[in-house]
C-alpha cells in the first residue's frame, strides 16, 4: 500500500492579513499622537476585520456592540457594588453580580446584537473583577471608546482596499457605464 499524504500547506499572508495588521498599525499610529495606549483600539481593529467589508461589520458590530453593553451593564453593577461597599472591601459580593450581569448581558444582547454576548461578557468581567474602585467609570467609557475607533480602523481599511466597498462599487460603475474593468 502506497502513503499518498497531503503536502503541507504553508501559511500564506493574504490580503486579509495585510488589511488586519494595517488597520491595527494605523490605531497605534492615531494613538501615538494621543499619548493614549492603543491595546484596546487594535484589539478592535483585529477583531473588527473581516473577510470583506460586510463580514468586518458583523465582526466590528460584535465586538461594538458587546463592548457597549457589556461595558454599561458593568458599570451599572459595580456602582450597586461600591453603594454597598464604598471601599471596595466583600469582592465576595462580585460573584452573584457576575451571574445577573451575564444573564442581562445576555438578554439584552438577543435584542440589540447577538453576537455581542462573548465580547461583553469580556468587558462585563474586566470591570467587575479588575477595575479599581475609583476608574470603573472612565475605565468602562475608555474601553467603548478605543473598542469603536478600532472597529471604525477596521471598517475603513477594509472599505477602502480591495474587496471593500469601495471597489465593488468602482467594479459596478465601470460596468454601467461599459469601461473594461481591471480590478
Amino acid at each position: 500500500m502506497e502513503n499518498k499524504s497531503k503536502p503541507i500547506q504553508r501559511p500564506r499572508i493574504g490580503m486579509r492579513n495585510i488589511k488586519t495588521a494595517l488597520a491595527a498599525t494605523l490605531c497605534a499610529l492615531v494613538y501615538y499622537f494621543f499619548d493614549r495606549s492603543p491595546a484596546f483600539a487594535c484589539i478592535g481593529a483585529i477583531f473588527g476585520m473581516g473577510s470583506d467589508y460586510g463580514m468586518s461589520k458583523l465582526h466590528g458590530g460584535n465586538r461594538f456592540f458587546g463592548t457597549l453593553v457589556g461595558g454599561f451593564i458593568g458599570m451599572g453593577l459595580f456602582a450597586f457594588y461600591v453603594f454597598l461597599f464604598p471601599d471596595g472591601s466583600n469582592r465576595w459580593f462580585l460573584i452573584p453580580l457576575t451571574f445577573v450581569g451575564v444573564v442581562i448581558l445576555i438578554v439584552v444582547c438577543q435584542y440589540i446584537w447577538v453576537g455581542g454576548v462573548q465580547p461583553g461578557g469580556v468587558v462585563l468581567c474586566i470591570i467587575l473583577f479588575n477595575t479599581p474602585v475609583d476608574t470603573y467609570i472612565s475605565y468602562a467609557l475608555g474601553r467603548i471608546l478605543d473598542t469603536g475607533i478600532g472597529v471604525l480602523a477596521a471598517l475603513f481599511v477594509n472599505g477602502m482596499l480591495p474587496g471593500g466597498f469601495t471597489f465593488g462599487f468602482m467594479h459596478r460603475f465601470y460596468l454601467r457605464v461599459g469601461i473594461k474593468d481591471d480590478v
